[in-house]
């Protein structure tokens, strides 16, 4: 077999999940306790019963944005965002402890590095979070692109929330603005001078997950962390797992107008750009516009909108409705941006 890893297996799309589930996944053992969501479930992380009710949860990221300062945000500021989101949406708001490695290449800035450290600790005091033990190494001049920081949090819920809850007649709410990440950061790269205020949107979410579990918790039946691939791999994979269809009104979704400007003119559909600041939620329809309301009192929730509904047609498939028509929305083979989180 002469097959090659490549930039797309990395991107959050459908090359990267089946990298995971023929290499990773694959005749991996398991021998956690009954009921345990493991590797196998490829969640936003791992769950295991440790006895009253109570679920242990794990995640971990490795972080390789490019450049590492972008508007809105920084490496740092992804790194502990992005590892207390993916517990945050599996049910677990507070983070008991996280990890951090960083691996640094032969030359890296020591100024630039106290300026990302400095901002690791702005957004672990942000999330009510901690870091408690790491790594460190560095690799020579040449052999990786300045910066790489990996982190790992660990959490205690007495519910986990799944990606693959959802049910027909579920509304799929998400709590802001997309692709605005992806396209703070391309346009940082490459340069390209757009005008607007084109940030990221990369943010703790803990406390605005908090805020809506304590008020609607039994009204949550699906969430999930829309980053590399953005709302449309997240949700096509959340529409496979739990065997529904998903129809988004194309009105609905909130979209900047910076953002939408910065897709037309490169060619790029928002749906697949990354977000950080950001969850897709699937609620019971009865409760989706108080949740929406609920959401939209958090600072990080103002733009929460109802954006779809689940259906039992078509499992798994993703579906845009235009008010003119509907288009199947494609999950993306990889991230269009690489190197985006």
């Amino acid at each position: 077999m002469n097959e090659r890893v490549m930039m797309k297996h990395g991107a959050g799309g459908r090359a990267m999940r089946r990298l995971v589930e023929e290499v990773f996944v694959r005749g991996a053992p398991d021998g956690l306790p009954a009921g345990s969501v493991g590797l196998a479930a490829m969640d936003d992380g791992a769950a295991i019963p440790i006895g009253d009710g109570r679920w242990l949860v794990i995640t971990t990221d490795s972080h390789v944005v490019s450049p590492i300062f972008f508007p809105g945000g920084d490496i740092g500021r992804l790194a502990i965002s992005g590892t207390v989101n993916d517990l945050a949406v599996m049910g677990a708001t507070s983070a008991l402890a996280l990890t951090c490695a960083v691996i640094l290449e032969e030359g890296f800035s020591w100024a630039e590095l106290e300026r990302v450290q400095a901002s690791l600790r702005a957004t672990c005091k942000e999330a009510s979070a901690s870091i408690v033990t790491g790594d460190t190494k560095v690799m020579g001049r040449g052999e990786m692109d300045g910066i790489v920081l990996n982190t790992t949090g660990v959490a205690i819920t007495d519910r986990v929330v799944r990606d693959s809850g959802l049910r027909p007649g579920d509304r799929i709410v998400v709590t802001g603005t997309l692709g605005d990440h992806g396209m703070a950061v391309l346009a940082t790269r490459h340069a390209l001078g757009l005008q607007g205020n084109l940030r990221s949107d990369v943010a703790p979410i803990a406390s605005m997950i908090a805020h809506v579990l304590s008020r609607h918790g039994p009204a949550l039946t699906a969430m999930k962390d829309p980053t590399r691939g953005g709302l449309a791999s997240a949700l096509s994979e959340m529409a496979q797992k739990s065997g529904v269809g998903v129809v988004l009104d194309q009105a609905a979704l909130p979209i900047t107008d910076e953002v939408r400007a910065a897709g037309e003119l490169l060619g790029i559909d928002p749906l697949v750009v990354a977000n950080e600041g950001k969850a897709v939620i699937g609620v019971r329809a009865e409760e989706a516009d108080a949740v929406v309301a609920t959401l939209r009192e958090h600072p990080l929730g103002k733009k929460a909108a109802i954006v779809g509904t689940c259906t039992g047609a078509r499992p798994g498939a993703l579906v845009l409705d235009t008010g003119f028509g509907r288009r199947r929305v494609t999950e993306p083979e990889g991230e269009p941006l690489p190197r985006i989180c």
